[in-house]
């Protein structure tokens, strides 16, 4: 008996006991239920060292490689599926019962972190691989050639331009972008020779660095009209412009006494300015509370919006052409256009209508112009033809003082119900979607006003930015929660992380002014940056892909711009100080190129300016790797979930003065 007991003490029994223990863990790992997942410790080798990477434009060549499998091939991309439109939408409630008809609580700072896991993609365990510096290997880019140091990709398409059956609607301004395969979008735009770290804001609004817009035609063309001067090595702004040469600050006072109502910084808060020359305009208006996107083709002045973006204030190439430009209907108080070249009356108000649909229910247009004060014949007909036009659109003429004349739209339908019939222009048809603009020509009708009010009740600025929009609940997803909800747990985590990264990496040192969210959502990122009192502007862009939240962005009285980031922006080269790149890749991959997307924010972005990438834990190699090909300095962080977690923050910084390297096409 104490031989038998000694036996199964000894050393010998124990290592066999474990054996057969083992053996049998193993074996229901490898068969466990006739063909349910194996345990995920058991997951074979292969599946372990398989590696994937998003397509670039290096994928079919030798140069880019995968270290520990250098035969792999990139995965062959799915076609993103359709989004899911839900046609009803709210929450249950206590009867099981779906309503759209609740009340939203007090904001709970647990939904941040709500916010952050509906915003985050899963990643299985087995499909996240390490992240080290030498998983993908990439090419360095070269320099494209000097005359592309201004180069926007589809808007100096010569070759697609010179394809076009005619070009008296503007149709040369428009958007028509390189092919994929252009080899021009393989390279680096190079800055000017010279190129200087820009004059910060506020300094910048008066004036700026020569090298870096080195471009005369306007002094030569407007010198005398106020605009711009030369001084050696910088431009002036006087802040005047051809209407107001007298400046820009008298003018917005003369516009504020005409009509009191317009309440600049109060009731309103978000101005269109088209043909906005340098944007003096919209750069005065920013000590008023106002932000003004200021707009204007890349016409026989060319460089306009350049010395705008380069001043830092808000703005972007734009014409109104063919098609709607790409803003939400119902997103500016007040538009303006003083002298801005547009024939407001041809094919019956063509443009003046897409004015109505982007001007807010109750928003004013104030046109400076020579019809409004000149009382030559031509002339006088043109005013003549503008006021029928604007009486058949309902608007009324609240003011017309010296060379100023103002309207206001109808905050309602009612005038426009109350028409003769065949009246003209009609009424869209209540099928038509006013904030579908991607690619969407223009349409010779009448925007009809949301019977509930919405984008027209808005409460003033600065409440405005914190409320929730009515229009938040008419935005096409599907959701599981409140859309209110979402909107406060979106706030909640930008500025949890806002906060964050104005504490470790000290932003207020950084010469910001610039900024760009790529991936904008409901503005929470925007607001987070207002609300810590940064004196930034930020272009809030929403990708195609995305559901459209861009009428929610400016009911909240922030700019914003619909976008594909598989295709260029609309804007001059070295245009912003600060990118946040929120899950893009992550969202784009299965859509275009990773390597597309980074080039295209290497071209916007400022030499010594900073990107912030957050995404996935297996996108990041190459995203890193790409980084470094531009010439990029990247440093991954963890985020505040830990070294575990499936996703990391890349910062990458835009280096002020570029080695040489070989130019190329």
């Amino acid at each position: 008996m104490n031989q038998a007991g000694d036996f199964l003490k000894s050393p010998i029994t124990k290592v066999l006991g474990f054996a057969v223990i083992a053996f049998v863990f193993f074996y229901l790992g490898q068969h466990w239920s006739d063909g349910y997942q194996q345990l995920v410790f058991y997951t074979n080798q292969q599946q372990i060292t398989e590696k994937t990477v998003a397509i670039s434009p290096n994928a079919n060549k030798t140069t880019i490689s995968l270290m520990n499998d250098s035969t792999a091939a990139a995965p062959a991309r799915q076609p993103k599926p359709p989004p899911v439109i839900a046609e009803k939408f709210g929450i249950i409630d206590e009867n099981g019962v779906m309503s759209d008809e609740f009340e939203v609580g007090d904001f709970d700072s647990d939904l941040a972190e709500e916010y952050r896991k509906l915003n985050m993609s899963v990643v299985k365990p087995e499909d996240v691989s390490s992240y080290s510096d030498d998983k993908v290997k990439i090419n360095k880019f070269s320099f494209c050639s000097e005359d592309f140091r201004d180069y926007i990709p589809c808007l100096d398409n010569v070759e697609e331009i010179n394809k076009l059956n005619s070009t008296e609607n503007g149709e040369k301004f428009e958007r028509h972008c390189p092919r994929k395969d252009d080899p021009r979008l393989n390279c680096l735009v190079p800055p000017p020779k010279g190129y200087k770290t820009p004059i910060p804001w506020p300094k910048s609004r008066d004036k700026v660095w020569f090298s870096n817009v080195p471009h005369t035609r306007l002094v030569d063309d407007k010198g005398g009209q106020n605009w711009i001067e030369r001084d050696n090595d910088v431009f002036k702004f006087p802040g005047g412009g051809t209407q107001f040469i007298h400046g820009a600050d008298q003018y917005l006072n003369q516009i504020a006494q005409m009509v009191p109502e317009i309440a600049f910084g109060n009731h309103t808060r978000v101005v269109l300015d088209v043909g906005c020359g340098v944007a003096s305009f919209g750069a005065f208006l920013l000590s008023r509370n106002v932000t003004a996107l200021s707009i204007a083709p890349k016409d026989v002045h060319e460089n306009q919006i350049q010395f705008a973006l380069e001043r830092g204030v808000p703005a972007m190439v734009a014409a109104l052409a063919t098609r709607r430009l790409l803003y939400p209907s119902q997103a500016f108080e007040l538009i303006h256009c003083s002298r801005c070249r547009i024939n407001w009356t041809r094919d019956d108000g063509l443009y003046l209508l897409e004015v109505n649909r982007m001007l807010r229910g109750g928003g004013y247009f104030a046109w400076a112009a020579q019809p409004v004060y000149k009382h030559e014949l031509p002339l006088q007909k043109q005013w003549k033809e503008m006021e029928d036009l604007t009486t058949r659109l309902c608007w009324e003429l609240v003011k017309k003082e010296g060379y100023v004349a103002i309207w206001r739209k109808p905050s309602n339908n009612s005038c426009y119900l109350g028409r003769d019939a065949g009246a003209q222009p009609p009424l869209c048809d209540p099928s038509d979607d006013p904030d579908n603009v991607w690619y969407v020509g223009l349409k010779a009708c009448i925007t009809r006003l949301p019977e509930n009010g919405y984008g027209t009740n808005i409460t003033a600025w600065p409440d405005r930015l914190d409320n929730v929009p009515d229009r938040l609940h008419s935005i096409q997803l599907e959701s599981q929660i409140s859309r209110g909800e979402l909107f406060k747990a979106e706030n909640g985590y930008w500025k949890q992380m806002l906060t964050g990264y104005l504490h470790t990496y000290h932003w207020e040192r950084k010469p910001f002014r610039n900024v760009m969210d790529m991936r904008a959502g409901y503005g929470g990122f925007s607001a987070a940056l207002i609300n810590l009192g940064m004196d930034y502007w930020i272009m809030n862009v929403v990708p195609v892909s995305a559901p459209n939240t861009l009428p929610v962005i400016y009911d909240r009285g922030l700019i914003g711009v619909m976008h594909d980031w598989c295709e260029p922006f609309d804007t001059y080269p070295r245009t912003y100080d600060l990118l946040n790149a929120n899950r893009i890749f992550s969202t784009e991959q299965k859509r275009c190129n990773i390597s597309t997307i980074m080039l295209e924010m290497d071209r916007i972005l400022r030499p010594g300016g900073t990107a912030y990438i957050l995404d996935t834990v297996f996108l990041m190699d190459e995203i890193k790797a790409v980084g470094k090909a531009m010439g990029w300095q990247t440093t991954p962080r963890d985020t505040m979930e830990g070294p575990h977690a499936n996703w990391k923050l890349l910062i990458c910084e835009k280096n002020l003065v570029s080695k040489k390297k070989k130019r190329s096409m």
